[in-house]
């Protein structure tokens, strides 16, 4: 049986029929009907998460993994707001989460009342569209019809244009507690027919490739798709395409430390330039294309909106990439290319020094040390996941990883790196692996707290006492508030934390137990996740 509510019921049936398959659910009074309805709903999956802000991140990491919308429900007052962190990350990375809030009656809000504060807007410019559903939309009122049109409103905006969070407010009065419908309402479902890209929007930059004797692709944050990975094979052969682990490609190509070195050569500058994707971690790179001369600066984006990173962008093309580049691939099969070999050769003999110095360097016991040995084993990356934290870790990624990783790279926050692994490994079967510094674990390690993890779930802690990477820049070096207040030093570990939760754990103190805990971490099978602590 469900709710007797009736906003509650539309809202259950419309998530059906967009087929939203998974829902993770907080605890709360408020929310209890829209939970019920959930849980008894045979066609969503539903996951208890007790932290709000870790099930933020939880039903990111699963709607990375699915490629699907995911809600994450919660209850009123400031359950809502310990959201934001996840639904910041979800914005800027584009993934479709669907927030939905039991709010108070509207006469109640700020009105003394327990949990009461302004929902329908307490995301703010994170969400693509918020909405508040009526609070008595009986079938025989126009507000029925209003609910209906609020929902897939909210549905449809979550999966347009790239996808991205959206907000879905619930009000709802007392009784709370009543369960005597027996079936859902047949709701009108609207379905979406996107736009597509084609070869007159991409005339000019077609014209423009083709002219240019240096052309570059640089790829930012691009999650993992067959098709672009087929398009960027098919573009290959006409300009030099340069990726980070975050991006789709064939591993990750180390130009930022290339560009390290110092002056880029004329011979190496590019005349032509499409940038693909969202953030890059190399520092080196966005200088490098913000030094460039005004040369023609094409930037795909798949929800119209220009980010003008290289501040000399002179073109903007709304599609999705796997599409721009499959059309520009075949456009430039038919044409006569103008491209200096050169120019790639080049770029690539330099590249390939660099590898050979990263692969021929055995670094001591070390975070760095841990990372190339774990990515020694993982390979390519076939059979597993791997997820980054922000900072030391994923920058570390981008010098041994030979596959794509995953990182939460929108806001490049410390929080919900875990959290987001976790989520991730129960939709998986196969091993999830998360490396991590010690502030990102702490921080998240609410996320160790649910019984419905698995074994295929991996922790890599790299534990150097705070923010290590702090400790690189000099004007910090004479502050009397660089250890305890910017490094955040501490002398914590997660022995304890693992054994609440009921993880299994190891540690290593020198580069003997660094290489008995890899070969643990990636070999032992078991019912809960794992975790190697190395201090270094």
């Amino acid at each position: 049986m469900y709710s007797n509510k009736e906003n509650v019921n539309i809202l259950t049936a419309l998530l059906v029929a967009h087929q939203v398959t998974h829902a993770v659910l907080c605890p709360g009074s408020r929310n209890a009907p829209i939970v019920h309805n959930l849980v008894t709903c045979s066609d969503i999956v539903c996951h208890p998460v007790t932290d709000e802000r870790s099930a933020g991140f939880y039903a990111l990491g699963m709607a990375q993994a699915l490629r699907q919308p995911v809600v994450v429900c919660v209850t009123s007052g400031s359950a809502l707001l310990n959201l934001l962190p996840a639904v910041a990350e979800a914005f800027y990375q584009h993934v479709p989460l669907v927030v939905i809030s039991a709010d108070r009656p509207g006469e109640w809000i700020d009105q003394l009342d327990g949990q009461t504060i302004p929902q329908p807007d307490a995301l703010g410019r994170f969400v693509r569209k918020a909405v508040s559903l009526p609070l008595f939309p009986s079938s025989s009122s126009p507000l029925a019809w209003h609910c209906n049109r609020l929902v897939n409103e909210a549905l449809l905006t979550c999966r347009q244009q790239g996808g991205g969070p959206v907000h879905i407010n619930v009000p709802l009065d007392e009784p709370l507690y009543q369960f005597t419908v027996a079936e859902l309402p047949k709701e009108r479902c609207i379905s979406l027919a996107p736009a597509i890209c084609n070869r007159l929007s991409l005339a000019t930059c077609v014209e423009e490739f083709v002219a240019a004797r240096r052309p570059m692709v640089i790829v930012g944050q691009l999650p993992p798709e067959k098709r672009m990975l087929d398009a960027f094979r098919k573009i290959a052969d006409h300009a030099l395409v340069l990726n980070e682990s975050l991006s789709i490609g064939w591993g990750c190509s180390h130009f930022d430390e290339l560009l390290a070195e110092g002056k880029v050569p004329a011979d190496m500058q590019p005349d032509f330039l499409l940038y693909l994707g969202d953030m890059l971690v190399s520092k080196h790179m966005r200088h490098f294309l913000r030094s460039l001369p005004d040369i023609p600066m094409w930037q795909v984006s798949e929800d119209g909106q220009l980010r003008d990173t290289t501040m000399h962008f002179t073109g903007l093309i709304e599609g999705r990439p796997a599409d721009v580049l499959q059309l520009l691939g075949e456009e430039m099969e038919q044409r006569e290319s103008h491209l200096l070999p050169s120019f790639i050769e080049g770029w690539k003999e330099r590249l390939a020094a660099v590898d050979e110095q990263l692969a021929a360097v055995q670094p001591p016991f070390s975070s760095r040390l841990a990372v190339k040995m774990l990515e020694q084993r993982i390979g390519d990356a076939r059979d597993c996941h791997t997820h980054y934290a922000n900072s030391t870790a994923v920058r570390l990624a981008n010098q041994y990883a030979a596959h794509y990783v995953y990182c939460n790279r929108g806001v490049n926050g410390i929080e919900g790196s875990l959290s987001t692994a976790a989520g991730f490994s129960l939709i998986v079967g196969e091993p999830v692996y998360c490396v991590m510094g010690d502030l990102s674990f702490f921080y998240d390690s609410n996320a160790l707290w649910n019984d419905e993890l698995r074994g295929n779930f991996r922790i890599l802690l790299l534990n150097n006492g705070g923010g290590g990477i702090f400790r690189k820049f000099e004007g910090l070096k004479g502050s009397p508030a660089r250890e305890r207040f910017v490094m955040a030093q501490h002398t914590a570990s997660a022995e304890g934390i693992c054994h609440s939760y009921g993880v299994q754990y190891q540690s290593a103190r020198n580069t003997s137990e660094l290489a008995t805990g890899i070969d643990w971490l990636m070999s032992t099978d078991g019912e809960r996740p794992l975790l190697l602590e190395v201090f270094v």
